[in-house]
C-alpha cells in the first residue's frame, strides 16, 4: 500500500467511526423527538447506566465494535455488575440527564434502539439474555429493529439505488454506475456461494454486475486487500481514490439496510476486519 493511500485509509477509519456515531445520534433524535442538544446527553446517560448494569466484562464485549465515543460512555462507570431493576435504571438515567423519569424512559428506548442498529444481532441477543424480563419494554425498539433487519424484502432497483444516491449524494444515473462498479468488485472478492446469495437477495436489474464479477473470478474468492478493492472500484468508476471509498461506503450502507443480519454476517466473515472498520 502506498504511503498516500495508507494515510488516506487511516483517515477513512476515523471518518467511518464519526459517520457511524452521527448516524447513531440521528436515530436517537428521530425516535425520541427531542431537540438535537439533548441527544448526546441522553446517549451518554443511557450508555453509562447500561455499563454499570452489565459490568466490565460484558460492557467490553458489547463495546468492541462501537464508535470510540460510545465505547467511552459505555465503559465510563463500569466495575462489577450492579443488579438494579428497571426503575433504578431509569432513575439513574434521569439523574445523569437532569430530567424526569418519563423523559428518561423515552430517551433510553431511543438510545437502545440506535444501539441495536450498530451491533450485530448476536450481541443484541446476548444483551437481552443478560437483562431481566422487566427490561423488555426498554429493548422493544432495538428488538424490532433487529427483526426488521433480519427479514427485509427484496428492494426494487430504484429503491436500492435511491439509498445509494442518498448516502453518497449522487444523481440516479451516477448511483447506478457506482453500485454496479462496487457489486462487480465485491463479487470478485467473495466466493461463488456468497455471490449467489447476494444475487437472490438484490433486485433483478442489479444482478448482472454480480454475475460479471463472479464469472471473472471463476467463483473463487480473490484475496483483495481493502486498498486493492478500492483501487478496482476507482478504475471501474473513473473517479479518484477517496471518492471511490465514499461510494463503496454508500453501497455497503444500502446492503446493510437491505440484507438479513445472517447474510450480512456471512459476507463480512469472508472479508478482512479492515473492510468492516472502514466501510460500515
Amino acid at each position: 500500500m502506498g504511503r498516500v493511500h495508507a494515510e488516506t485509509l487511516e483517515q477513512s477509519f476515523h471518518f467511518a467511526d464519526q459517520w457511524r456515531y452521527e448516524r447513531f445520534l440521528a436515530t436517537i433524535e428521530m425516535l425520541s423527538g427531542g431537540p438535537p442538544e439533548s441527544v448526546e446527553r441522553a446517549a451518554a446517560a443511557t450508555l453509562s447506566t447500561l455499563g454499570e448494569r452489565l459490568g466490565v466484562d460484558l460492557a467490553r464485549e458489547l463495546s468492541a465494535e462501537l464508535p470510540s465515543t460510545l465505547r467511552e460512555w459505555l465503559l465510563s462507570s463500569v466495575g462489577k455488575p450492579e443488579r438494579f431493576d428497571r426503575a433504578e435504571f431509569l432513575r439513574r438515567v434521569a439523574e445523569r440527564e437532569g430530567t424526569d423519569e418519563a423523559t428518561a424512559e423515552r430517551h433510553a428506548k431511543a438510545v437502545l434502539a440506535a444501539l441495536g442498529r450498530l451491533v450485530r444481532g448476536d450481541e443484541l441477543r446476548r444483551l437481552e439474555q443478560r437483562l431481566p424480563d422487566e427490561y423488555s419494554k426498554l429493548l422493544h425498539e432495538a428488538r424490532k429493529t433487529r427483526f426488521e433487519r433480519e427479514t427485509p424484502e427484496v428492494l426494487a432497483r430504484e429503491r436500492f439505488l435511491d439509498r445509494v444516491a442518498e448516502h453518497a449524494a449522487l444523481e440516479p444515473q451516477q448511483a447506478r454506475h457506482t453500485t454496479e462498479a462496487v457489486l462487480e468488485t465485491l463479487a470478485e472478492r467473495l466466493a461463488g456461494g456468497e455471490v449467489q446469495d447476494l444475487i437472490e437477495a438484490l433486485p433483478e436489474d442489479l444482478r448482472g454486475a454480480l454475475e460479471r464479477g463472479r464469472d471473472r473470478s471463476g467463483g473463487k474468492a480473490q484475496r483483495l486487500s481493502l486498498d486493492e478493492f478500492i483501487g478496482r472500484v476507482e478504475e471501474r468508476e473513473g473517479v479518484g481514490w477517496q471518492e471511490a471509498l465514499e461510494h463503496i461506503r454508500a453501497v455497503f450502507a444500502a446492503l446493510r439496510e437491505t440484507l438479513t443480519e445472517a447474510r450480512l454476517s456471512d459476507i463480512l466473515e469472508e472479508l478482512p476486519r479492515a473492510y468492516a472498520d472502514a466501510l460500515l
